[in-house]
């Protein structure tokens, strides 16, 4: 149970958090006074490649993570590692063929890029987007996981809980910029990656190891909770197809062309620290299958051989049968199985999550709002004035995503309902991004049209899969689904590519590859630390990780 000392530690690391993150935010933007607005939004493009690898890390990994995929990893298995493994294939693709690109346009954001490449139609509605979906995905969501596992462990209300961390969050994030996000993001992600290894190294002590786990799972005739690529008609919903087919359509969109996520790339040194940076996050995303989702695969094992106990969160159903309400499985493991102190850790390690995905995501809102739309109105801001405004903006954004929470609180499962909304919003983002790097005849009134067309059918789909969900329609798997918009998108681009030819202009003309050996071209470091040696290993090590858990 929580005892005081575990509420001190807790305490003791906000307040930690709070003051490291306003020291070098201030520290940072005294020293780079020629240029403010770069310096709060994008650290004067200062980032090293450690920095920017945990960042990403820590941007993507949140208290949702903690708690759903111990979920997942508790009712499926392995299944949900899937979205964590696949992730390295995409920061390969953010190395070698996104990150060249941001980095020698020199573009602040984004829909800045996307209007280099196509016109000033497709960067608004990428603005749009991008901060609807940071304010759903990266904040709200975080915070409802949070407020929940808050709930559970101190009894505090759920939405009170929640907007005292955000408060702090906001404190920091909004008064030292990018800079003090990363540093912060960097401290946060060890103390998550350290809290989940001791909550693992918990699990696997009380079952006895690996084998006495797999025993259990022989048993129970749940063998398939160890498989991440599942058959065709698996009841899951996710067979091995959908995941090859639908989540490079979520994850372009997510890894390579979100703001959220890209701003850590947008504040490197220079191209190879950029580059390697985001390698060195698709190693640290092998992690998670381990530190994050076994452990709910331990949990498992242990309930059906009585070591859990998990009365406290299993309610009768309508028919008498009891219903175990997973939500709460990684709370649970935490008061079980750890002893006071390190409840506190864990805590803190959830408060972590929580903070470093919420001031990541203000941190990008306010750099869009501050330069794709306040500055196109009034382009002679200065800078002083460009951070006031992007200040004001991540208020009002935090303030709308705790009243999102009450709503987002219905979804039964909080994983699954952030990528059933990503697979919906991604497909004509990820077309546009693709088609206009990779092929020179993507004209920018085929982007405009696709990303609206696109959009808006998404939000239609989505609509009727959840007004009528006995159809057959609402039976496609959400990653199938994203796969199908893709493809309309694609094929949309194109044919309107043909109708309205592209004209380029001097700027466009040089924003996309004429071959896919081309961004191959530059030397990098030499030795181990070289992009495409580290691009080798990584592709390798995921492929034999695949195959041993396949």
């Amino acid at each position: 149970m929580i005892q005081t000392v575990d509420i001190i530690i807790s305490a003791s690391y906000i307040l930690l958090i709070l003051f490291i993150g306003l020291w070098v935010g201030i520290r940072h933007r005294r020293q780079s006074q020629k240029n403010e607005a770069s310096s709060y939004f994008l650290a004067g493009k200062s980032l090293k490649w450690p920095a920017i690898g945990l960042a990403l890390f820590a941007t993507n990994i949140s208290t949702v993570h903690l708690v759903s995929l111990a979920q997942s990893g508790f009712d499926t298995g392995l299944l949900s590692g899937n979205f964590e493994w696949m992730a390295a294939f995409t920061l390969i693709l953010l190395a070698l063929f996104f990150v060249p690109f941001y980095i020698k346009s020199g573009v602040s954001t984004l829909p800045d890029f996307l209007e280099k490449r196509y016109d000033r139609s497709s960067r608004d509605w990428l603005t749009f987007v991008s901060i609807v979906s940071a304010i759903i995905i990266h904040i709200a969501f975080s915070m409802l996981a949070g407020g929940i596992v808050l709930k559970t462990l101190f009894g505090v209300n759920i939405y009170l809980s929640v907007v005292v961390i955000c408060i702090i969050t906001a404190m920091y994030t909004i008064v030292g910029g990018l800079k003090a996000v990363v540093v912060t993001e960097s401290i946060q992600t060890v103390v998550l990656l350290l809290g989940a290894g001791v909550i693992c190294f918990a699990c696997y002590h009380k079952m006895s190891g690996w084998n006495a786990m797999v025993e259990v799972l022989h048993s129970e005739r749940q063998s398939v909770k160890l498989s991440m690529l599942r058959p065709a008609r698996d009841p899951s919903g996710m067979p091995w197809y959908a995941v090859f087919l639908g989540y490079p359509v979520l994850g372009i969109w997510y890894w390579c062309a979100d703001q959220t996520i890209v701003q850590r790339v947008l504040g490197a040194k220079n191209e190879n620290h950029a580059r390697v940076g985001t390698l060195f996050c698709g190693f640290i995303k092998i992690l998670p299958v381990f530190i994050f989702i076994i452990p709910g695969l331990f949990a498992y094992t242990l309930a059906q051989t009585g070591q859990l106990d998990l009365s406290s969160i299993t309610t009768m159903g309508s028919n008498g049968q009891p219903i175990v309400e997973s939500k709460g499985i990684y709370t649970l493991m935490i008061t079980q199985l750890l002893p006071s102190g390190l409840i506190g850790l864990l805590v803190a390690a959830l408060l972590s999550g929580l903070m470093s995905q919420v001031s990541g995501a203000l941190n990008s809102i306010s750099t869009m709002v501050s330069y794709d739309i306040y500055a196109r109105y009034y382009p002679n801001l200065n800078d002083r004035k460009l951070v006031k405004t992007g200040k004001i903006a991540a208020g009002i954004a935090l303030l709308f995503s705790l009243c999102l929470l009450p709503l987002l609180n219905r979804y039964e499962s909080i994983f699954s309902g952030i990528n059933d909304i990503i697979a919906h919003i991604a497909p004509p983002i990820t077309c546009v991004f693709l088609l206009g790097i990779f092929w020179k005849g993507a004209s920018a009134a085929s982007a405009k049209i696709t990303l609206w067309f696109g959009s808006a059918l998404g939000a239609v789909v989505f609509t009727i899969n959840k007004l009528w969900t006995d159809t057959w329609f609402a039976a496609i798997p959400f990653m199938m689904m994203a796969f199908y918009l893709f493809t309309f998108c694609v094929l949309l681009q194109i044919i309107l590519s043909y109708i309205y030819p592209v004209v380029h202009t001097h700027e466009s003309a040089t924003l996309y590859w004429a071959s896919w050996k081309s961004p191959l071209t530059a030397k990098g470091w030499p030795g181990l630390g070289n992009y495409k040696t580290l691009s080798a290993i990584l592709f390798i090590s995921m492929a034999v990780l695949f195959y041993l858990f396949r």
